[in-house]
């Protein structure tokens, strides 16, 4: 088939990569020429592990292009909108970049079109784009909601092994065609209207957010009790009905989707003068929760200015460059105000955190020891491998005073005895103190 993706960011580059590695003719286009210069020569501007070799290969085998020109619509069976809608200072979805490609690419339609939205929008606003291509063109056209379920860090994996395909249409046939596009990748479809199709992804987002508070909040309690949350999530997991995932205690929740996905279901509820207390509560467990490495600091150490902190981890999560509502963020830009001395590595953000948080008193170090020479606290905020296997006893040896907070709780006992180190975890109070 011939597919349009509008929008090269991760959402919609990722998508075009995998739709021409299942052997479509694929056009990505973006208004960023520079974007699309560096994409046309194989060249990424995200960190996403296997993208680049797949990017590299779909060009030579002539199946991706990239273009600035929306006429490559023209010729599309399926046109693709990956679109981002960036949260507002409102807590809404902006959607003024979506009306504006979609008004933009309507001009270009020419026969029966299939115009599906990978882009997360509130409930609706499907509804709304047919109503902006029906102002532009009398081409026949079926809109579909098919919300983007990828995880950063394992985007192609997810894509080209979906758990399942949501697909929101008004018409039954379009439906069916869209499917026979993700058939060969599944055959988990859940096929519903456009309303409904939009408030899945939501819903998914949210829950997920849920989990993650509820077992940080849990963590909290822990730390009062006596008991260690690591087991508590362990034995939670077994049971059927909970699962293991996202019931990994923490600093709490970031990354481009679960902040903006829960603020804008909020505002949704709001604007129909529904009261979701639950999600209210999941948000501002999440918003406390992040404060939680600079408390312990200050309780170790006390006043912290002038003390050198080595902080692991700028991205939100491991195997990704972004840093849109990463808890590292807020956590150096309160420790900066405090007065602390940064020494940070990360194997992939340090570029992305530049740009949210510069700072003379940051250094940036390839070697996770290297930025622990002389700190009196080492700050475990994303569980990079790198990070999660460094040799302890050699850390020991480079830190002023041996104290490590883990932000992640990814060591365990048998990894931190004999190490000399001072370890603190988050709902771990039976671990806590000299190993």
């Amino acid at each position: 088939m011939e597919i349009a993706v509008i929008g090269s960011g991760y959402v919609g580059l990722v998508s075009g990569v995998c739709f021409a590695r299942m052997g479509h003719r694929v056009v990505c286009i973006d208004r960023d020429e520079y974007k699309i210069d560096m994409l046309s020569a194989g060249r990424l501007m995200i960190y996403e592990p296997g993208l680049s070799e797949q990017l590299q290969r779909q060009l030579e085998e002539h199946r991706l292009f990239f273009t600035t020109s929306m006429t490559a619509v023209a010729s599309a069976d399926i046109v693709v909108l990956a679109v981002g809608t960036p949260q507002s200072a409102d807590g809404e979805s902006d959607l003024s970049d979506l009306e504006e490609a979609v008004r933009s690419m309507a001009v270009y339609l020419s026969g029966h079109t299939y115009v599906m939205t990978k882009s997360t929008v509130p409930v609706g606003t499907n509804e709304r784009i047919e109503g902006w291509i029906g102002e532009i063109t009398d081409e026949k056209v079926d809109v579909l909601s098919v919300p983007e379920f990828m995880r950063e860090g394992s985007a192609l994996e997810d894509t080209m092994n979906p758990e399942r395909i949501v697909i929101g249409s008004r018409n039954p046939l379009a439906s069916e065609v869209i499917a026979a596009l993700y058939r060969p990748l599944t055959g988990e479809f859940v096929i519903t209207d456009l309303r409904t199709a939009e408030m899945i992804k939501y819903a998914s987002n949210a829950f997920l957010a849920t989990k993650i508070s509820f077992i940080n909040e849990m963590a909290n309690l822990c730390d009062k009790v006596g008991a260690d949350v690591v087991t508590v999530a362990e034995g939670m997991g077994k049971d059927s009905r909970i699962g293991p995932s996202f019931l990994k205690a923490g600093i709490g929740y970031g990354g481009s989707c679960f902040p903006k996905d829960t603020n804008a279901l909020l505002q949704i509820a709001g604007r129909v003068d529904y009261d979701f207390k639950l999600l209210k509560a999941v948000i501002e467990v999440n918003r406390n929760q992040r404060m939680t490495i600079c408390n312990l600091l200050s309780e170790e150490l006390g006043p912290l200015r002038g003390k050198i902190i080595a902080v692991w981890g700028a991205s939100f999560k491991p195997h990704t460059d972004d840093v849109r509502f990463s808890p590292a963020v807020e956590t150096v830009r309160h420790l900066l105000r405090e007065g602390a001395v940064i020494r940070m590595s990360d194997p992939a953000a340090e570029h992305n955190f530049r740009r949210e948080c510069e700072d003379n008193l940051i250094s940036w170090h390839i070697d996770p020891l290297d930025a622990a020479i002389g700190a009196e606290a080492v700050c475990l905020l994303t569980e990079w491998p790198q990070f999660t296997t460094i040799d302890l006893n050699e850390l020991t040896r480079r830190m002023k005073s041996p104290l490590l907070i883990d932000g992640r709780n990814v060591f365990t006992r048998d990894r931190m005895e004999g190490s000399g180190i001072r370890y603190i975890g988050i709902g771990r109070p039976e671990m806590r103190g000299s190993m």
